[in-house]
């Protein structure tokens, strides 16, 4: 498997973290269909329509995020 270049983990975690993020995220709303025997077809609908709404939002606001939350802090 051909490696990512490192220049690009911000694009890489950011696909992980969202991926990861909205996966559980719809799993707990789903989990009234528990019953239902629609969980698993309602749970990747929605998993991948958040996931490609998550995706971009992920990758533009962490570095704005970052900087946010390096000037709310101190490096006591």
């Amino acid at each position: 498997m051909p490696a990512i270049p490192q220049k690009y983990s911000h694009f890489v975690f950011g696909t992980l973290q969202s991926g990861l993020t909205s996966a559980i995220a719809t799993a707990i709303a789903s989990y009234p269909l528990m019953n239902s025997g629609h969980i698993l077809t309602h749970w990747v609908q929605s998993w991948l329509f958040s996931w490609l709404v998550m995706l971009p939002v992920v990758l533009f606001a962490a570095p704005v995020l970052r900087k946010l939350s390096l000037a709310l802090t101190s490096k006591e």
